[in-house]
């Protein structure tokens, strides 16, 4: 994986996270997760991560800048009748204190990537209505080639 580098303070790259790099992303998603109101326990995210990381259908990237996990990307992928394989970034965070410098954007440039390398035809990701800042969010994400496909989530509990 060719390192993703971008202008800042510090030189940061990303590259796929390892067994190695799970307390770190954790911490992170803990984070991500009580800043937005998710409630899922942190030993549930934990045993989750785990199996994401080794997934060979699943990419956990991780954002390095100023020698520490500045952010984390989690991309999947699923196979429909109408869309054939399709990747989603489930996930995107960068740590507060580094944002605006690039890292979210060098993930989401990761995951398509590594969505085009599987063979996905096209990479989606979901913003949560009752998240901070949806709007701004939806007009990041455009910013970067997301368009809003009229399709609505709906899901039920098992």
């Amino acid at each position: 994986m060719a390192r993703e580098k971008f202008s800042g303070p510090s030189d940061c790259h990303v590259r796929p996270a390892g067994r190695g790099d799970h307390g770190a992303v954790l911490d992170l998603i803990t984070s991500f997760y009580r800043q937005e109101g998710f409630a899922t326990a942190t030993d549930v995210l934990a045993a989750h991560l785990t199996t994401l990381i080794v997934a060979d259908n699943a990419r956990v990237a991780v954002a390095i800048a100023e020698h520490r996990c500045a952010g984390f990307g989690i991309t999947t992928t699923s196979f429909g009748l109408e869309q054939g394989l399709v990747a989603e970034l489930e996930d995107l965070y960068v740590h507060p204190d580094l944002r605006h410098r690039g890292i979210a954007s060098a993930l989401i440039e990761d995951s398509a990537r590594w969505a085009r390398e599987w063979g996905c035809g096209e990479l989606e990701l979901v913003v949560a209505d009752h998240g901070h800042g949806v709007g701004a969010l939806l007009e990041f994400y455009r910013r970067r080639g997301f368009a809003d496909g009229g399709r609505r989530l709906v899901s039920r509990r098992l």
